[in-house]
């Protein structure tokens, strides 16, 4: 009989203990399903309806939403982006001006697409066909422009391939300088590319004086000039910048807007109709601007303490911040703390730029936010038998 409740007082607590391990075990299962849930809720505040799509701060280089960002697509038109940005680059070093005036070649006026009917020997100033190109997106425009400043459209698009490489981009590769992709094979971007340019790109006041302009016209009032860009006519803050459509590329946008001293890009690829594109990027842009701000840090320099040069010619130095630039931070930070980590000594020799010490910006919570380095603004020798002769025969000199 005893031995009887013993068998079953261990079957009770066998039960027991099982049973709360099936409890434990399915808590720690719906752990990830919370979690993911939070995630899920996260990302539902933005609705893209587009194969890819990106959202940045032109400002910080921060990436604030993403999607398929570095699928490589056509990208339509919005090739221009690396077009202007070697046209840009050529005004700005003075090898071409505004007020050069280009022939337009047989070559240039073959452009299929979007574009202002060139006739082969028509002149324009190059001011006329960078507006035409940001503007209306013309495709002969901005071929007549690429000849006139590498001498071929391939000579051309061999320099925006090195401009995006030296950007630092891995995932596009142009073949021509409109977007037209009916008859080329490798020709691609991505979104997370074309939102680097387009940074690179907005950052050239003269871009703005062409993609926020809404009409113009050409040839004496005869041809109009209508932006592709329906948002400079629709929303607050817009500063371009480029649309593209093919059948193969679908409908593109890289639209750029600045508010309350924030810049923001966002890209969307492949949307299926042209409203489409304009919702994503107002959905992206408005999300953006919400959510965030930009501040300009500030150092206090009675914080920054000098450090000591063992062994210099010069026995401390003061170091100063490197790379002073604006940081994102949520709209709902108002107190950003600096604290100050600075050397105290350093071995000769010194570099200038050697870093020093660092500042780093926190949130109310304590999440860091940025660091900025503090760095050595000269260079500081070491003392050497040489150097004390010389100061040594300096002294007897006198």
């Amino acid at each position: 009989m005893q031995l009887r409740r013993n068998i079953v007082s261990l079957l009770l607590c066998l039960v027991f203990l099982f049973s709360h391990v099936s409890v434990a075990l399915a808590a720690d299962a719906d752990e990830p399903q919370a979690a993911d849930a939070k995630s899920s809720a996260s990302d539902s505040k933005i609705q893209v309806d587009a194969r890819s799509a990106i959202l940045i701060c032109t400002d910080t280089g921060d990436v604030l939403y993403a999607q398929n960002e570095y699928e490589k697509q056509s990208p339509a038109s919005v090739t221009k982006i690396a077009s202007l940005l070697v046209i840009m680059d050529a005004i700005e070093s003075g090898r071409i001006s505004l007020e050069d005036e280009v022939t337009a070649s047989e070559a240039a006026v073959e452009k299929g697409g979007s574009q202002i009917w060139l006739e082969v020997g028509e002149v324009m100033t190059v001011d006329e066909l960078l507006k035409a190109t940001v503007i209306a997106s013309a495709n002969d425009a901005c071929a007549a422009l690429g000849e006139y400043i590498a001498g071929s459209e391939q000579a051309f698009v061999k320099m925006m391939n090195e401009k995006v490489a030296s950007l630092g981009l891995e995932n596009s590769n142009f073949e021509n300088c409109t977007g037209l992709d009916d008859t080329i094979t490798n020709h691609y971007s991505c979104a997370y590319d074309l939102a680097f340019m387009s940074k690179e790109l907005i950052a050239h006041p003269l871009i703005r004086e062409y993609s926020t302009v809404w009409l113009d016209y050409l040839r004496d009032g005869e041809t109009e000039l209508a932006n592709t860009n329906k948002l400079v006519n629709s929303y607050n803050g817009i500063t371009g910048l480029k649309t593209g459509t093919t059948s193969a590329a679908g409908f593109c946008l890289s639209a750029t807007a600045t508010r309350d001293g924030m810049g923001l890009c966002a890209v969307v690829l492949g949307c299926e109709t042209s409203e489409a594109r304009f919702d994503a990027a107002t959905s992206l842009l408005d999300y953006g601007f919400a959510n965030y701000k930009v501040i300009s840090p500030e150092i206090d320099e009675a914080q920054i303490t000098s450090v000591k040069v063992k062994g210099g010619i010069q026995k401390e130095t003061v170091p100063v911040a490197s790379g002073l630039q604006k940081i994102l931070v949520d709209a709902s930070n108002t107190d950003v703390q600096a604290s100050y980590s600075i050397k105290t000594q350093v071995e000769a020799p010194v570099k200038k730029g050697d870093v020093l010490g660092s500042v780093t910006f926190a949130s109310e919570d304590g999440n860091e936010i940025a660091k900025i380095d503090l760095v050595a603004q000269s260079d500081i020798g070491k003392i050497s038998i040489k150097y004390i002769w010389l100061k040594l025969l300096c002294f007897m000199g006198r």
